[in-house]
C-alpha cells in the first residue's frame, strides 16, 4: 500500500493571522434577531404599562378605534404605507382636535 502524504498547506496560509471565520457569538446574535428577540432595548429599561399592553395585543377602545380606521384608509386609498399628513388627516377624522397645551411624551 502507498503511505499516505502530508497535505500541502495553500501558499501565503501559514494558520497565524486573524481568524476570518464568524464565531459562535456572531452566528447566535443572528438566531437571536430571527427569534425575534428584542435586544435594543437593554438591561433595566422597561416598557410602559400602555406599550406593555399594546404590545401584548391589550389595547383601549381608543386605540383600536384608531388602528380600525388607520386599516380603512390604507385599505380604501390602496395604500401600504401612508404618510404622516395622511396619519394626521385620519386622526382629524376621527375627531380629534387639539383643545389642551402640549405635554412631555415621556
Amino acid at each position: 500500500m502507498a503511505e499516505r502524504q502530508p497535505e500541502k498547506k495553500a501558499a501565503g496560509k501559514s494558520g497565524k493571522g486573524p481568524e476570518r471565520r464568524k464565531g459562535a457569538r456572531e452566528r447566535r446574535n443572528v438566531v437571536d434577531r430571527r427569534a425575534g428577540l428584542d435586544r435594543r432595548r437593554g438591561p433595566g429599561r422597561r416598557r410602559s404599562d400602555e406599550r406593555r399592553a399594546a404590545e401584548e395585543g391589550e389595547m383601549t377602545e381608543g386605540q383600536m378605534e384608531f388602528l380600525a380606521a388607520i386599516s380603512e384608509y390604507k385599505r380604501v386609498n390602496k395604500r401600504p404605507f401612508p404618510t404622516w399628513t395622511e396619519v394626521l388627516d385620519v386622526i382629524h377624522a376621527l375627531g380629534y382636535r387639539k383643545v389642551a397645551k402640549p405635554e412631555d411624551i415621556r
